[in-house]
């Protein structure tokens, strides 16, 4: 295995099982935290860029972070859900190049796995609504800080191992047949390990194709090729996917997230956010911030 694949954790956010019904009806969710479900009974979709998915019974589906997505039901569904959060030392996420929903067929050490996770972490569901923009709240993220910090060691090894088990049964080539299967160049995984560290650093194009020693033309294609973004794309969606984050997450106003992100006034912050998101840093906040 490779060894940089230790360079991800995960931390728990909520774990529950749930029955649901026509209620379940949100559209343009997108959250900083993953999103894992198993399906025991009954039928529902999850709508991404890609296209429409049938979660039924049986079956696992992965939500990366920061994926677009609508989820509906018509009558009733049941499942088990995981929502934990990534951290990565070189701040890329293991599905940067996947944002999109991840189908596949649970096994019987997957339901067991994740009924397991739900036994030793008892108390950890939602239980407000079923609705994001209630449940998605600073005051809840910081409840779960809390919870984790009081864990014993010995459950967090365990739910850390968890998660490890269930998230590489999404890591398989099978699971990207619509991204391309070059092998990434050093040179090109360098320059987003770059980025991701120095969001809120001065970035050029022609900074980084000098870091690598290559022509900045070059450079551009190369990165384009191997993530399907040009390089000032590729930075200014991992600074708003960073905005996001402080946005719910912290009480930082829009100018000090702006400088954090790299963003040299307000006004460039809140136009790129919103090509990005489709909504402003303001509409942001309030679907997703608990108002004081």
């Amino acid at each position: 295995m490779a060894r940089n694949s230790f360079k991800y954790s995960f931390s728990l956010l909520h774990i529950d099982y749930v029955k649901l019904n026509h209620n379940w009806n949100f559209n343009h969710v997108i959250s900083p935290y993953y999103r894992l479900y198993y399906i025991d009974a009954g039928k529902g979709e999850v709508s991404d860029s890609f296209g429409r998915i049938t979660l039924e019974p049986g079956y696992l589906y992965l939500i990366p972070s920061f994926t677009i997505c609508n989820l509906h039901c018509d009558d009733f569904l049941s499942q088990y859900f995981i929502q934990f959060f990534e951290e990565s030392a070189e701040g890329i996420s293991l599905f940067s190049l996947n944002r999109n929903v991840i189908k596949l067929p649970a096994n019987d050490m997957d339901v067991y796995l994740i009924k397991r996770m739900l036994d030793i972490n008892p108390g950890r569901g939602i239980n407000r609504s079923d609705n994001p923009k209630v449940y998605e709240k600073e005051a809840y993220y910081k409840e779960y800080k809390s919870l984790n910090e009081r864990m014993k060691l010995h459950q967090a090894f365990e739910n850390q191992g968890i998660l490890f088990q269930l998230i590489s049964r999404f890591l398989s080539d099978s699971n990207f047949k619509h991204k391309k299967h070059q092998k990434m160049p050093s040179k090109i995984l360098d320059s987003m390990s770059y980025i991701q560290m120095h969001l809120n650093q001065n970035l050029t194009v022609a900074g980084l194709a000098k870091r690598v020693n290559q022509n900045q033309d070059y450079f551009s294609k190369q990165f384009f090729t191997h993530t399907g973004q040009r390089p000032l794309n590729y930075i200014h969606h991992k600074r708003i996917e960073r905005a996001q984050n402080l946005i719910v997450t912290t009480d930082k106003t829009f100018l000090e997230i702006a400088i954090d992100t790299g963003f040299s006034n307000l006004p460039h912050f809140s136009k790129i956010f919103k090509q990005i998101v489709s909504l402003t840093p303001g509409e942001y906040r309030r679907e997703h911030v608990l108002l004081r």
